[in-house]
């Protein structure tokens, strides 16, 4: 699998994670414990940090970069869409990003909101807990998101990355 150094910046993945051949994680950039990296997701931390936490899924074909002010953190618990953007932005706990949305700098998305798919949610936007964005530009729906769905959401990717780990084989 395509994991690089970037002169002194060094990936550090969990060994309970899964990250699938086919992804690529470059320089500093953390995963943690049960979390998942999918075919064709990019994860690089060539001038800035990338965070994963625990039980986070990165969807194929997701591209997640920091830049040098802006760490990219993304917390325990989270779904990150096929095709989604995220750069420069925190997103907390029990947060699903939709597929195809794109998350800006200084974005902070607080616990367990979602993201429609294809949002754009633009510099510097708060997400208060358990909200919805939907749109281009994202338009914030507060207290219109539900953790249960999220929660339910990042298990199943845990057990599919299990069983990856152990059945995927190339042919």
């Amino acid at each position: 699998m395509p994991i690089y150094a970037l002169g002194d910046r060094v990936p550090e993945i969990h060994p309970d994670a899964f990250v699938h051949p086919d992804a690529v994680v470059i320089g500093n950039v953390r995963i943690g414990s049960e979390s998942s990296i999918w075919p064709g997701a990019v994860l690089r931390g060539d001038y800035g940090t990338v965070i994963i936490g625990a039980r986070t899924s990165i969807q194929d074909g997701a591209v997640v970069h920091a830049v040098a002010d802006f760490p990219t953190v993304i917390g325990d618990d989270c779904v990150v869409g096929h095709i989604a953007h995220l750069e420069g932005c925190v997103v907390h706990d029990r947060s699903l990003i939709g597929s195809g949305s794109i998350v800006l700098h200084e974005v902070v998305i607080e616990s367990g909101s979602t993201v429609g798919a294809g949002a754009v949610v633009r510099n510097r936007t708060h997400v208060p807990a358990n909200s919805l964005v939907v749109g281009v530009p994202g338009h914030v729906r507060p207290d219109a998101s539900s953790e249960e769905p999220i929660l339910a959401n990042a298990a199943m990717y845990v057990a599919n990355a299990r069983r990856y780990k152990t059945d995927l084989r190339e042919l």
